[in-house]
């Protein structure tokens, strides 16, 4: 990363600003840091799901608005989730959500 982010008022909904893209089916990624690690928001749409996966490094989730859940538990609004190296889950969103994500190394699907 070579420029600074600034996101005045964040957890109050400045991220609503973002400029999304297509990630995969369901998901809309905005890329905040490039890299490793990377870190980005996914906005999931109601009912969008990402299949079983291996995270190849530590996957740090914060949950900034509706719920996501996983074969753990649900996460809903203010809820932080940690994804240690090594740890294999599958994502659901009933209701949709957006997530600030950072990973240290992309994730493996496994399905």
């Amino acid at each position: 990363m070579t420029t600074a982010i600034n996101m005045p008022e964040f957890l109050q909904g400045g991220w609503r600003e973002c400029q999304f893209e297509y990630f995969r089916d369901g998901v809309d990624i905005c890329r905040l840091v490039r890299g490793e690690p990377e870190i980005a928001l996914l906005r999931y749409q109601p009912g969008a799901e990402v299949p079983q996966h291996l995270h190849e490094g530590l996957e740090t989730i914060l949950v900034l608005e509706g719920s996501q859940s996983d074969e753990n538990g649900l996460y809903e609004t203010g809820t932080l989730v940690t994804n240690p190296q090594g740890t294999v889950h599958s994502v659901q969103s009933q209701e949709g959500c957006v997530v600030l994500i950072q990973w240290a190394k992309p994730v493996k699907i496994l399905e």
